[in-house]
């Protein structure tokens, strides 16, 4: 439907100047004469107007969405006006939604912790669970604060895991494709040139053009197979045993386990350190910990931490039985629950290893670069050279 600007005058004279969406124009001259309005100009408005992005909510929406309304608050607007200003604000038509009926719900009477448990899927026990503490205590501005702070850090640690994790997964991607591509359309044409020449071929040629020729075979098996093993892995994988399972290999990697393992522990000790300081009780801690740890075997461990509690042991004892954490980590948590500066403690550790990945990641790219680099020159000089070789020994015959 068009959208069009009018002006027009009341019968008193006064200028009116509108802008009406989804009318059509027979339509408003018939309103605005009902109305008698005396009409000046209607011109139809060309919106380019974009269509609001109904969009998946991505944790950085959260980080803004923490960050204004700590703010808001902050400044002295009340809840339900702040969210009322933030869902006028954003972009996303769902998240625009939800907003709106965050604040339908607290006009209601709950609670905003309540309210947000609403969307598990959006707002995590972590969030939730934060803002309840945030409310108990009345500190629900400086609560959201920290909230923001620790999804942005946690946020850009997962970024530079994927950074790291994407280079090397193109590249190789890359060599095998171009190896394959040498294998199942080049060394053929080369075969048949060859074939057409008669003649003895040299030992690593023949070598090739066999394995050319294999592979040329058993390629769609190959691929069903493949297809086969990676449905099998998904579906492994979503399963509590498999998921498990995996998440153990991923820590024993050899190359990128190490990088996995100081991920964890710096999300577990920022996640840890966030809700300490924001008043939970350390109990309700670990079981959060334990949910948003994103790895099983982490979250085993933290629910056997969680019941020498309950028995009375300390943290730092079950952690450092768990062969997981390093001692460095378990002696830590240690003086900071004998000094009381267990969030402190915490956060240090989270500091500390988040740097360890920095360095991990940039040696990381330095390593596999070259191996990638090398695997290409071996592996296409080796076909380069296997190819000219009959050419060669051809133009030791001519002379």
């Amino acid at each position: 439907m068009p959208t069009f600007k009018y002006v027009a005058k009341t019968q008193g004279g006064e200028k009116i100047e509108r802008i009406v969406e989804n009318e059509e124009f027979a339509q408003l001259v018939s309103k605005l004469r009902a109305q008698n309005l005396i009409i000046i100009s209607i011109e139809e408005i060309k919106t380019g107007r974009k269509k609001a992005k109904r969009g998946k909510i991505k944790p950085e929406d959260l980080v803004i969405f923490s960050r204004q309304l700590s703010t808001l608050l902050d400044a002295g607007i009340t809840l339900v006006q702040g969210l009322n200003i933030l869902s006028e604000q954003v972009e996303k038509e769902r998240f625009k939604e939800i907003i709106r009926d965050l604040e339908k719900e607290i006009r209601g009477g709950k609670s905003f912790s309540e309210a947000l448990s609403k969307y598990p899927s959006i707002f995590s026990s972590l969030f939730v669970n934060m803002v309840r503490a945030g409310e108990k205590s009345g500190r629900l501005s400086a609560t959201l604060d920290r909230l923001s702070t620790y999804l942005e850090r946690t946020n850009a640690l997962l970024r530079k895991v994927r950074s790291a994790l994407i280079y090397p997964a193109v590249v190789s991607s890359m060599a095998i494709i171009i190896t394959m591509v040498l294998l199942l359309k080049v060394i053929p044409t080369f075969k048949n040139i060859f074939s057409a020449l008669g003649g003895t071929l040299p030992l690593p040629t023949q070598i090739l053009i066999n394995i050319s020729d294999f592979t040329k075979r058993y390629f769609p098996i190959a691929i069903l197979c493949l297809g086969g093993i990676v449905c099998f892995v998904i579906r492994y994988s979503h399963t509590e045993k498999g998921r498990f399972a995996l998440d153990r290999l991923k820590l024993q990697l050899p190359i990128f386990g190490i990088l996995f393992r100081k991920v964890a522990i710096s999300k577990f000790c920022r996640t840890f350190s966030t809700l300490v300081e924001s008043g939970v009780s350390i109990l309700d801690c670990l079981s959060i910990v334990g949910r948003t740890a994103g790895n099983k075997v982490i979250e085993k461990t933290v629910i056997k931490v969680k019941e020498s509690i309950r028995e009375g042991e300390n943290i730092a004892s079950p952690l450092g039985n768990s062969g997981i954490f390093p001692p460095l980590v378990t002696r830590m948590i240690a003086v900071g629950e004998q000094s009381g500066q267990l969030s402190k403690m915490l956060s240090k550790i989270a500091d500390f290893y988040e740097q360890e990945v920095d360095a991990a990641v940039s040696g990381l790219t330095s390593l596999i670069e070259p191996i990638i680099i090398a695997f290409l020159g071996i592996v296409i000089g080796s076909i380069a050279v296997a190819m000219l070789l009959p050419i060669f020994k051809i133009s030791t015959l001519i002379r």
